[in-house]
């Protein structure tokens, strides 16, 4: 059998895949704190019909040989951690972190997950929690009575009753060796992985962490324009793969007339 028609097999599974991480990323492309990601390819072993440098039969050595590859593969999906754009939207409690750094906020099973979607609420205890209820870490309740809550740049937090400003603890922040390799949970959260290395704890602004903004949000780092081009370039490589199985058919199908 040709070895094209299975190495045209590979690349129209790696497209299939890249199409669906490209479609992940335009289906997020107004999600709060998103992050991209990209589909990262590698070739598949080679077979060697002759090694570069072997002796040819006259004595001289062979300068390059014959290397025939196998195809593509699969070999990462990374999340791509660059800043989305800032959006103002008034709420005293949305914050975006302007640099780097994720928020840590605590499960009702006292799980750990970390997430740079910055939208929080308060619930009906006066916590402050985010769209599913997940408690935000460092910082204690709110009081009914609050007619305010601030939030400054290094993430101190404090209340405002009957024109009393008291404190109510520090958002900290916290970051990574290797954010690419932190395992996605969906909700927007983050959990450590042997890969990612384990959380490093910060303070805003200091250090290399980023500043806290009250009052905004970070949006998706999705780019439209870009995801657009590479589904373009992906749809067009999936069928480039199908005319090479086509082509290695219609030499099968020559091969097989030889006799009529």
């Amino acid at each position: 059998m040709m070895r094209s028609l299975w190495a045209s097999a590979t690349g129209m599974r790696a497209q299939q895949l890249n199409v669906d991480v490209i479609a992940n990323n335009l289906a997020n492309v107004n999600t709060t704190g998103f992050k991209r990601s990209q589909a990262l390819f590698q070739d598949l072993l080679y077979e060697r019909m002759r090694t570069p440098g072997a002796s040819s039969g006259s004595g001289a050595n062979i300068p390059t040989g014959i290397q025939v590859g196998l195809g593509t593969h699969l070999v990462s999906v990374s999340k791509i951690f660059t800043p989305g754009k800032p959006q103002q939207t008034g709420n005293e409690l949305d914050i975006w972190i302007e640099g780097d750094g994720f928020f840590k906020v605590v499960k009702p099973d006292g799980t750990e997950a970390y997430t740079s979607d910055g939208a929080f609420r308060l619930n009906v205890d006066g916590q402050v929690v985010n769209a599913d209820g997940y408690r935000l870490d460092g910082v204690d309740t709110i009081s009914v009575e609050a007619t305010s809550v601030s939030i400054s740049p290094d993430g101190t937090v404090s209340e405002t009753v009957n024109g009393t400003t008291s404190d109510k603890g520090q958002i900290k922040l916290f970051r990574f060796l290797n954010p690419a390799g932190l395992l996605s949970e969906g909700s927007n959260l983050y959990l450590p992985s042997s890969a990612s290395g384990d959380a490093q704890e910060g303070t805003a602004g200091e250090n290399g962490f980023g500043s806290l903004r009250q009052g905004y949000l970070e949006m998706s780092n999705v780019e439209v324009v870009t995801e657009m081009v590479n589904l373009i370039v992906a749809q067009r490589a999936y069928e480039v793969n199908t005319k090479a199985i086509q082509a290695s058919d219609e030499m099968l199908q020559q091969a097989n007339n030889l006799r009529r």
